[in-house]
């Protein structure tokens, strides 16, 4: 018999993936132009030719080893180049051993959960947060507790984690440059969180692990991101090459146990045993060997930078209330209505496509992914003028 659990996750998609699958059948329909998708985070920059002349240079080499299996852990190399990154990066002390390469920061932040927890334990998030936060927790038998952001700076409000900690607060997860709003954490906003978790571990006298999911790292425009690990040592921090080289379909990152918490060896070892428990062992060899060659590669956010300013202009010109972003390429803009998923449903009357907030843990505002291109935000003005307008008449 099948397990009905798993069922039930098949059979009721993410709403970002269940509106991206939409805007694919509508674009066929109706065609690419007359559709304004806004749904996902699939980045308009293109890879930077480093990446492909990395790839090319790795064709050349003989087939058989270069597809061939990595250890589990990955490549033993490209886990020194990644280190040596992180240690120069960041001034800290970063070793190979602490690494595990992921496909991606979704198999880093499913393994995170599983290697620091137990069954019945409790995993804190900041709300809005990614709605895969849930599904990864709940699959690890833990149970999620959802502590709202700040508003309207969206920072961590830290009294209320605070409030929150229990004696079965095993973890909590952190996500900035943060989806979906775009708001990065300040260093004196960390410090205070790093300072309530270091009392809770000694009140409690068992270890509070803090998930950094930094896959946006790279995406700001002037805003400081801290680097956690220097901030609270007890930190493992999961990130993707996705967004910060344009490469999401490659599903390539890493996790790191900091080389400052405690126990990190045995951290570590316990993030090999949770990949190789989920399945989730040798990331793709390939891609392993080409972020090698461009590990410090810079991001280009210009373009991102662009589409923020056309968006937030367009948007405040025609009365639409929004978080301004500082990193990331997202756009949380209030409803015109307290019914996320009404409003969303209407815009798509228009052909906007903008995800509705309930499933990122609050009610009343939509997601707008701008990393598409300038002319799809330009075109698509018109329409969220007519949308702003049928309000406007009721």
């Amino acid at each position: 018999m099948i397990n009905e659990a798993m069922y039930t996750l098949g059979d009721e998609p993410s709403a970002i993936r269940e509106l991206f699958a939409y805007g694919l059948a509508r674009k066929a329909e109706i065609g690419e132009d007359a559709v304004f998708d806004f749904s996902i985070g699939n980045p308009s920059v293109p890879a930077p030719a480093a990446v492909k002349e990395a790839i090319l240079e790795l064709m050349e080499q003989d087939p058989v080893a270069l597809h061939g299996y990595s250890p589990a852990s990955g490549d033993p190399q490209v886990k020194q180049v990644i280190a040596d990154s992180i240690s120069r990066k960041f001034g800290v002390h970063a070793t190979p051993a602490h690494l595990y390469l992921t496909a991606g920061a979704a198999a880093g932040l499913a393994s995170s959960i599983a290697a620091v927890t137990h069954p019945g334990d409790e995993v804190i998030v900041i709300s809005p947060y990614f709605p895969e936060y849930k599904t990864w927790i709940e699959a690890a038998g833990c149970n999620i507790v959802e502590v709202p952001a700040q508003v309207p700076s969206f920072q961590i409000d830290v009294e209320a984690v605070t409030a929150a900690i229990t004696d079965k607060t095993a973890a909590v997860i952190i996500n900035s440059p943060n989806n979906p709003v775009g708001a990065v954490y300040t260093r004196q906003n960390l410090e205070g969180l790093a300072a309530v978790l270091l009392a809770a571990e000694k009140r409690l006298e068992h270890p509070i692990y803090l998930i950094s999911d930094e896959p946006y790292r790279e995406i700001t425009y002037g805003a400081e991101v801290p680097y956690v690990p220097g901030i609270y040592p007890r930190t493992i921090v999961c990130y993707s090459y996705s967004k910060s080289l344009s490469l999401p379909g490659e599903r390539i990152g890493y996790i790191y146990a900091s080389d400052t918490m405690p126990d990190g060896d045995q951290v570590a070892v316990a993030v090999a045993g949770a990949g190789r428990a989920l399945g989730y062992v040798c990331a793709p060899v390939l891609q392993q060997k080409a972020i090698a060659k461009v590990v410090d590669e810079p991001s280009d956010v210009a373009a991102y930078a662009e589409n923020r300013a056309l968006l937030t202009e367009g948007l405040s010109a025609l009365g639409y209330e929004y978080v301004q972003p500082d990193g990331a390429f997202y756009l949380w803009v209030k409803a015109l209505e307290e019914d996320a998923q009404a409003f969303s449903d209407r815009a798509k009357e228009y052909e906007l496509l903008l995800v509705p907030s309930d499933s990122f843990g609050c009610s009343g505002w939509v997601r707008i992914s701008y990393c598409v291109s300038a002319d799809t935000i330009k075109n698509a003005m018109p329409a969220f003028a007519a949308l702003m307008e049928s309000y406007k008449k009721e």
